[in-house]
């Protein structure tokens, strides 16, 4: 389906439920909910992109956290990946402020924006084949809405890969395998896609990802940008 512009897809993709499993555990956490946030109302549907719509950058993550943005409504909004996402894009210089906890905490996105592969929380974080294929269209329609498009950064390897299997490069040019920092040209979109490991707890906390490797995901986009 051809979306006009990014709200007509946004509000299309909230009331998606094509993927059985996933509507059904979204809707699970919403009612059970955290300890923490038991007084709070979860969104609990598929989590839209956010940002700036004249975005040169796009952040890619794997799904919406099952506490964070499925409570919020946000992309990496109220958890552990988004408390190491938004201060680094806020020293990168593409956030008004390092913190992003709920929907009308003032955040603002300059020149980039946030999605992700599935739009619905997975158990244990984990979507299954199917359950990606079933989101791809939401990620296609959002990348050909956001017409300025430059670099991709995707965090993590599934994002990675998603990415590859849809815009690769049509040459006999061998794309390097994933890893930190990884980079390749898709003359296919005609923009920049970058790697970079997830900053999800386990990869922070165990030290796989530090504050300063992450910065420098961030110097390499922003080199991308000006090159």
């Amino acid at each position: 389906m051809k979306y006009n512009n990014l709200t007509q897809l946004e509000q299309e993709l909230i009331m998606c439920r094509s993927c059985p499993r996933l509507t059904a555990w979204r809707e699970e956490v919403g009612i059970v909910k955290r300890k923490a946030y038991r007084d709070q109302a979860y969104w609990a549907k598929p989590v839209p992109g956010f940002g700036d719509e004249k975005a040169r950058v796009l952040v890619v993550g794997l799904a919406p956290g099952a506490h964070g943005s499925n409570r919020t409504g946000r992309m990496f909004t109220g958890d552990d990946s988004g408390k190491f996402l938004y201060p680094a894009l806020f020293r990168a210089g593409f956030a008004n402020q390092p913190d992003g906890m709920n929907d009308s905490d003032g955040l603002q996105l300059h020149d980039l924006w946030i999605t992700a592969v599935c739009r619905c929380v997975p158990p244990d974080n984990k979507p299954n084949r199917t359950e990606i294929l079933n989101c791809q269209p939401w990620l296609d329609a959002e990348i050909e809405l956001l017409r300025t498009l430059k670099v991709i950064v995707a965090l993590g390897k599934l994002a990675w890969d998603q990415l590859i299997t849809k815009y690769g490069v049509s040459e006999n040019i061998i794309i390097p395998a994933f890893s930190h920092g990884a980079a390749y040209y898709s003359d296919i979109k005609g923009v920049w896609v970058v790697g970079s490991y997830h900053p999800s707890r386990q990869n922070t906390q165990t030290g796989r990802l530090t504050a300063p490797m992450f910065d420098q995901i961030w110097v390499q986009v922003n080199r991308l940008l000006m090159g």
